[in-house]
Formats: C-alpha cells, structure tokens, sequence
C-alpha cells in the first residue's frame, strides 16, 4: 500500500475512535499500534514500547508538571479575586470599564497560571455575575471572559509553547517571549472591541456610579483594600518575571526555572492567603498530578503516532508533496492556518501540537518562515478552536459558571472575539517583528 493511501486510512480511523469518545491518547497508541502491526508485524511491539518511554524520558519534560503545579497553586488562591478588584478600582472609569478591567485581569492571570481553563474559572467566577448585575448584556460578559481566558497558552509561562518547544528543538525561552508583545495585542484588540460591543449593545451602566461625589466616595472607601490586593498579587508577578529574566538571561534551564517557580507559587499561596489546611493543599496537588499526567500520556502516544507515521514513510511524503507544490509560501502559509484553525475545532492545543509538529515543521523550514514566529501563529489558531464549537473548551466552561446564559448567546458573545484573533493572525503576518523583535532584542 503506498504511504499516502495509507496515511489517509491511519488519518480516518483516528477521527473515527475519536468520534465515538475514545481518549485522544488512547486512541492515537492503538491507530499507531495497529499501523506498526499491519506493516512490521509483532516484532514491532518492542519498539512500540520502547519509543512510549524513551520520547518522554527527556528531562525537558519535567518543566510541563512544575508549571502545571505553578498554575494550580495560583487558581486554587484567591489571587484571581484580588486582581479583579484591583484592575476594577484602576481601570473601572473607562468606556465599558468593568469588562475592559475582566479581560485585563484574564491577560496577567493568563501569565500567572498558564492554563486558558483556569484563567476563565478563576476570573469569571467573579466578573460575569458582576457585569450582569450592573447591566452588560450576556453575551458581552460571557464572551469577553471567554476570549480573556485563551491568552492562557499565549503569554508566557505557557505549557503549549513548552511542548511546542520541545517538539520542535527550539528555545523555550525565546518562545515564551515571543508569545509577550502578540498576547497583549490581542489582549488590546480585544478591549477595543469590548468597548464597541457595549456601545453598539447599549442599557449597560457605567461600573462606577454616574455622579462626583458617589464616585469619590466609592474610591475612598475601595482605594485601601484593592490596594492591599494588589500588593497580595505582586509578588506572584514578581515569580512570572523572575522566570522569564532567568530563562532569557540564561541563567536556569525550563525544568529548573519551572521548579522554583512552582515552589515560590506554592510557598505565596500558603503565606500570603494562610492556606495551611492540608486540604487545600491536596486539591493543588491532586489537580496538578492529574492534568499533568494525562498531558504526558498524550505526548507520549503522540509521540508513537509519529514514530509510526515516519515508519510508514507518510510524514516524508506528504511533506515531499507539499514542497513540490509551485504555490507562493503565503498561500501554503495560508492552507496550513486553515488545517490548523479546524484541528483546533476538534482537539486540545497539546495534541495538536504534538500530532502535527512532525508533519508541519519540516515544511515550514523548507518554506522559509520563522520557527519562532510559527509557533504564535500556531497557538493563536489553536486560541480560537478553544471559544468555537464543537468542542469549544472555554464555552462549556462559560455555561457551567453562568448556567443561565443560553449557549447560543455565549457564542454568539465569543465569536467576533474569534475574528479579532484572525486580525491578530493577519498583522503578524505583515509585521513578523511583532512576534520576533522582542526575543531578538533580548536574546539576540
């Protein structure tokens, strides 16, 4: 059978285990194993074992639980809590302030946890009751918490970008900064669009009341205590910081900037929030313990599936193909975004990245185009499939905290929110240096 045929077939019965719920890691380990047994036979069963452990025996990989445990430590705190009240003192005279001041406080918790899923629990526990009591439409305050919460795999510490980086062989920490300037872009465009939305929505309030005086008032009596949030959060930001200036200055590796970082988050929550019961601290664990193993069990059946795919010859073909095409590289560029945005539609970031990386890299080398850049345009993409069905990770989440909320309005909140991602696409694919100026001034 010729690769291509057989890639298809392998393609199929993938979508096909997967329709009928089967775990995505199980069900890339058992097309993979199938493959290898349709074309080695049994002997090939010790190298399936093999390639299982071996792929995931890296020390690179240990970064993935510490800073699953880092991000854990900070949404099971009241930290979310605190940067709301903060943000919304500060940014609450704006247009649209209280929404604007939501998705400020999704772009910095983004950067402390580093989960898309927990940046939209920890910040829309608080803000969607709070926009709707004060007047924003629904679709408003679901979709601005909806859209906040994808910055999560986009500003740094990311674990996307840690596997992205792992898979690729390229610099973790060039990654992480290259995802700063394009994260607070959209995190931008998606403010300027809140404002828009309100005023075409029209019938929400002001989050401050109207008149001087009430409004001096307010800030008098809210000025200490969001102060005293504020100084609870910082230092959280300092350990962000402090990572990104060890991991670009070279002075710790990812595994070992993630392990300080996961203790220090983990020490601040216990001290600054006096979490001491022991029951706190194993809901932090067993939460971390759990998203990280089935992280690494889909990186390690990912990692057999393309072990068989290469086996099989269908990565080097399929490959071979696409760089035989005589098309403009934008117009590859542009059918491997379209490949990635419907990947997204289906499957979580992690198991994109990793079943793709393989095939994708090779043929964006080829085509000339920036690793670096690559990988926000990748993550971007894969942002957009979290807040658009069928699966739509943010907007399940969005439902279970306002049960309420219709999910048609949901997502039909989220959606321009989606629209503001491809504009995002589109600038940096006119100006790369948006995603490249800053590694290479500070990394070189």
């Amino acid at each position: 059978m010729d690769p291509i045929t057989l890639g298809i077939i392998v393609a199929l019965a993938l979508v096909a285990l997967m329709a009928i719920g089967t775990p995505i890691a199980f069900a890339l380990g058992g097309v993979s194993l199938l493959a290898l047994l349709y074309d080695r036979g049994l002997p090939e069963l010790t190298y399936f074992g093999e390639t299982f452990f071996e792929r995931i025996a890296d020390f690179g990989f240990v970064a993935i639980p510490m800073f699953i445990l880092m991000g854990a430590a900070v949404a099971s705190s009241p930290t979310g809590r605190d940067l709301y009240r903060s943000l919304d003192l500060w940014m609450g005279r704006l247009p649209a302030g209280l929404a604007v001041s939501n998705i400020g406080a999704c772009s910095i918790f983004a950067a402390l946890s580093g989960s898309s899923p927990a940046t939209c629990a920890a910040i829309g526990k608080m803000g969607i009751p709070e926009m709707r009591t004060r007047g924003y439409p629904d679709g408003v305050a679901a979709g601005c918490i909806a859209a906040g919460g994808t910055l999560g795999i986009l500003i740094p510490p990311s674990v996307t970008m840690i596997i992205y980086g792992i898979a690729s062989e390229t610099s973790i920490g060039r990654l992480f900064i290259a995802g700063v300037v394009p994260g607070f872009m959209l995190a931008g465009l998606f403010m300027v669009w809140t404002i828009i939305a309100c005023k075409l929505a029209g019938g929400y309030q002001a989050p401050i009341a109207q008149t001087t005086e009430r409004l001096k008032e307010t800030v008098k009596t809210n000025v200490d205590s969001n102060i005293k949030a504020l100084i609870r959060v910082l230092p959280f930001l300092a350990v962000v910081a402090g990572i990104l200036f060890a991991l670009y200055g070279g002075v710790a590796t990812p595994s070992e900037a993630a392990g300080v970082g996961a203790f220090l988050c983990l020490a601040l929550a216990i001290l600054i929030y006096r979490m001491w019961q022991v029951g706190p601290i194993k809901l932090i664990m067993r939460d971390s313990l759990r998203e990280s193993v089935m992280i690494m069990l889909v990186i390690a059946c990912a990692e057999v599936f393309a072990y068989a795919l290469s086996s099989l010859f269908i990565t080097q073909t399929v490959a071979g193909a696409i760089a035989e095409l005589e098309v403009n590289r934008w117009v590859l560029m542009g059918v491997i975004n379209v490949f990635l945005l419907v990947a997204g539609f289906f499957l979580p970031p992690v198991a994109v990245i990793v079943m793709t990386a393989p095939i994708l890299l090779p043929i964006i080398l080829a085509a000339n185009f920036d690793p670096y850049w690559f990988a926000v345009v990748l993550t971007i993409n894969l942002e957009i499939g979290l807040i658009t069905p069928p699966v739509g990770l943010n907007l399940f989440i969005i439902k279970g905290i306002a049960p309420d909320i219709s999910l048609r309005d949901i997502l039909l909140g989220s959606l321009p929110y989606a629209l503001c991602m491809v504009l995002g696409i589109v600038l940096l694919c006119f100006f790369p240096g948006l995603a490249l100026w800053l590694p290479d001034l500070l990394m070189g």
